[in-house]
């Protein structure tokens, strides 16, 4: 960026830190082991959650606080007050990593050295809230991070660094965040270890080929049986561990947290039907071939293996039985 001096490469950085959840957390604990000086950290205000809805700090606090770092968590950037506290801290980068709030211009402009987004894709595939999700979703075999220059658009900087990881036949959102949380610090320190020099060999993106990873809503993981076997699947997957793919059975709500499609392309039974149901599974038919479901979980229980289930609930699985369909449009 013009308006910075040179700096030497691997010189100490002041930095910020901006994220909420645990992703975020992991990338901070890096930052925190590093040589680099942790001034501040921005997270989001505590939230209710549990069942007393009680207030319930984010990992990323609980984290600063541990070591001793201040943090802030306004509820929003947008208000000058609080522009002028961040521009005061005299960062020389803020670093963000799932942060969830909006950067206004005035924020992008008050580090030194500008904003860095370390995102959970190979841009610009996938910008947006859930690109963990959606790279499963859409049976993407390959995804990453990505350190961008952050601007005023959204997930739309110039590249600094990315590397990839694969998306297995198996891989769920929980065992991909895992893997991109491994990835992601590294690559962060060794882009901050000669920032300048990062920024200045920063790739624009294609904008042609963006696409958009909209937030999950929790009506999205309703199973709509009419689907293919191997788009369930998929869907299934992307959304373990959050929100929880589900499907209503006989007035029960049953969470669905693991299927595979057995690779036959008949459907013998309307969607959603139960076919067989033994010690390998429960076998629905699906709009386009058939899924096995491995693991799931009753109103009030947890997540156990089909056969486990079967051993006490097998009238509720009976082959004939049929979870319900969701309305058009709904699923």
């Amino acid at each position: 960026m013009s308006r910075a001096p040179r700096q030497a490469p691997n010189a100490p950085l002041r930095i910020i830190f901006a994220g909420t959840p645990e992703f975020a957390a992991i990338h901070l604990q890096a930052l925190i082991d590093s040589k680099h000086t942790l001034i501040a950290v921005y997270t989001q205000p505590d939230r209710p959650a549990g069942r007393g809805k009680k207030l319930q700090a984010s990992p990323v606090k609980h984290l600063a606080e541990s070591n001793r770092i201040e943090v802030f968590q306004p509820v929003s950037l947008r208000d000058p007050g609080e522009q002028q506290i961040l521009a005061g801290l005299d960062a020389d980068v803020l670093v963000v990593v799932a942060y969830g709030l909006i950067l206004p211009q005035a924020v992008l402009d008050a580090p030194r050295l500008g904003c860095l987004n370390v995102h959970a894709s190979l841009l610009p595939r996938w910008r947006g809230a859930a690109p963990i999700q959606r790279a499963i979703e859409a049976g993407d075999t390959a995804t990453g991070i990505t350190i961008m220059q952050m601007d005023a658009g959204l997930d739309t900087g110039g590249m600094l660094a990315t590397a990839g990881c694969g998306i297995g036949p198996g891989t769920t959102a929980a065992s991909l965040h895992d893997e991109l949380a491994r990835i992601g610090p590294p690559l962060l320190l060794a882009v901050l270890g000669d920032l300048p020099a990062y920024q200045r060999e920063a790739r624009a993106q294609d904008d042609t080929l963006a696409t958009y990873a909209g937030k999950i809503l929790k009506p999205q993981a309703e199973i709509d049986w009419r689907r293919e076997a191997a788009t369930l699947d998929r869907t299934i997957r992307a959304f373990n561990p959050f929100p929880v793919c589900f499907s209503t059975l006989a007035g029960k709500r049953i969470k669905i947290w693991r299927a595979v499609p057995t690779g036959s392309t008949s459907s013998p039974g309307a969607p959603g039907t139960i076919l067989r149901a033994d010690r390998e599974g429960i076998l629905v038919s699906c709009g386009g071939g058939q899924l096995l479901v491995q693991q799931l979980q009753l109103p009030g229980g947890r997540p156990l293996a089909a056969e486990q289930v079967l051993n006490a609930h097998s009238e509720l699985f009976a082959p004939g039985c049929r979870f319900e369909l969701p309305a058009v449009g709904e699923g």
